[in-house]
């Protein structure tokens, strides 16, 4: 098999690693690579050509885009039924129409519900050794898809340089705070040797009683590690945790926390920040739509663009400009096995318009603000990001957690959790902040309950709106 992209040898290099300890090196230079060769993964070669490709000149990085995306096309109608019957029908051919990145919007977007009603048809015929994945459906049903070696490797391959831009390295200690059923339920023996090998250790996020959040706590202490990574909700969680408890958490050498799958708030990045004593690094992206971006110490949100394009679109599914907000679409260009091709990811973001000063030539995404999910709309169709209603919830005294639940236009639920009786005062200001921002006449019913439970991959949502945003027909965004 031959690598899929070749990288000119011109393209620099940045040496990042310093003071590498000699397990750290052995692991990542040799142990693992082992692992991934045995695996049948190209992890090790894809990752090299990435650290080369991430200073590419842009027309060059586009060259290489355009490559890739003519293979997958190419293969896709070749290989995959489901392709090759919607090429035909709109009279597209990938060999003489993909001339340009752009040629992708003649294609219809592909959805969720699509992948689950067509998924044997998606899938090549030429396709081997293909994984088995779900996702954890916070947001609706879950969805069943495959994964093969070639779009594996990538993912790993694109994390793997994120990390090594903060100076953190395969083999260095790394604490993952996650809930997702598929990493609990592989937690067989090879698995945990292996982990115990890259010194990976998992902290369930499913049901953090006090008791557990102790445990958390003592085991980071005990074994510090160099990287967190984890939901933004339950990192925040242990770091509000250790605060409460009074336990240091800053002086044991974290070099970066990493957050990833949920939007990450301004208070939370501060209070994980502070409470570790390190940087927070935000991750964009998902098991369905693979690594999508990554922060950079500069601040920049790089977008993996040699194996994704990303296009940013309307509700009509049209592009828009660079700096517009729209539903961030993408099409992943390692996934020739199951392709993913124009998929929607429900997210609204935006494609930023000036380069990142850390000198990469990756384009970035700016305001990643969450699942279309995660807005509101109004009596009157005004859409609004559920920050909206955060900040009227946030600012009430007393209130330890919070959730928002949109059932109707006409109904929104708020739960709370209190360590007092819950104030008719306070209730009455929060349900006139909530009708001041969705309209006069909306039914808001306050419940206090002990605590917020996770979804069902272990995830905290603040806001869940059950009214599609995409049918409202305002724009603005409450005060």
């Amino acid at each position: 098999m031959s690598y899929p992209y070749m990288v000119p040898p011109a393209s620099p290099v940045r040496p990042a690693q310093s003071g590498r300890s000699w397990y750290t090196r052995t692991v990542a230079g040799v142990l693992f690579p082992v692992h991934e060769l045995l695996k049948r993964h190209r992890t090790v070669p894809v990752r090299t050509a990435l650290e080369r490709s991430q200073y590419l000149a842009p027309a060059q990085l586009q060259a290489l885009q355009l490559e890739r995306l003519r293979r997958l096309l190419s293969r896709a109608q070749r290989q995959s039924p489901y392709y090759r019957e919607m090429f035909a029908a709109i009279g597209f051919d990938a060999a003489r129409d993909v001339q340009s990145v752009a040629a992708l919007q003649r294609l219809p977007l592909l959805d969720k519900a699509l992948i689950r009603a067509n998924a044997h048809r998606i899938r090549a015929a030429d396709a081997s050794g293909l994984s088995r994945f779900t996702t954890g459906g916070s947001s609706g049903e879950p969805l069943v898809f495959e994964i093969g070696r070639e779009r594996i490797s990538h993912d790993v391959a694109a994390k793997w340089r994120a990390t090594r831009w903060w100076d953190v390295d395969i083999g260095d200690r790394e604490m993952v705070v996650w809930g997702s059923p598929i990493e609990l339920q592989r937690q067989d023996r090879l698995k945990r040797w292996r982990d115990r090998l890259l010194r990976t250790e998992l902290l369930p996020a499913f049901a953090m009683s006090e008791d557990r959040l102790d445990d958390f706590i003592a085991r980071i202490r005990a074994r510090p590690p160099r990287m967190l990574f984890g939901y933004p909700s339950a990192l925040a969680h242990i770091a509000r945790h250790a605060q409460a408890r009074g336990a240091a958490m800053d002086n044991l050498g974290v070099r970066v926390a990493f957050v990833t799958s949920e939007r990450l708030y301004p208070e939370q990045r501060a209070l994980i920040g502070r409470t570790f004593g390190c940087p927070v690094a935000n991750g964009y992206g998902g098991r369905d739509a693979g690594f999508i971006a990554h922060q950079c110490p500069h601040g920049g949100m790089h977008i993996t663009a040699e194996d994704i394009v990303v296009e940013i679109v309307d509700s009509c599914g049209q592009p828009v400009p660079a700096g517009a907000s729209g539903e961030i679409v993408v099409t992943h260009l390692a996934t020739g096995d199951f392709p993913f091709i124009r998929y929607r990811t429900g997210d609204v973001g935006a494609l930023a318009t000036a380069p990142c000063a850390c000198g990469r030539t990756l384009p970035l995404l700016r305001d990643i603000e969450g699942r279309s999910t995660d807005f509101v709309v109004a009596l009157d169709g005004t859409v609004m990001h559920g920050l909206a209603l955060i900040y009227v919830v946030r600012e009430l005294p007393g209130i330890a957690a919070f959730k928002i639940v949109q059932e109707s236009l006409a109904l929104v639920r708020v739960q709370l959790v209190l360590a007092h009786p819950l104030d008719c005062a306070v209730r009455d200001h929060l349900v006139a902040g909530m009708r001041q921002r969705l309209g006069a006449a909306v039914q808001v019913i306050v419940e206090q309950v002990a605590a917020i439970a996770p979804e069902a991959s272990g995830k905290f949502r603040y806001v869940v709106s059950r009214v599609d945003a995409r049918a409202g027909s305002g724009s603005g965004t409450a005060p």
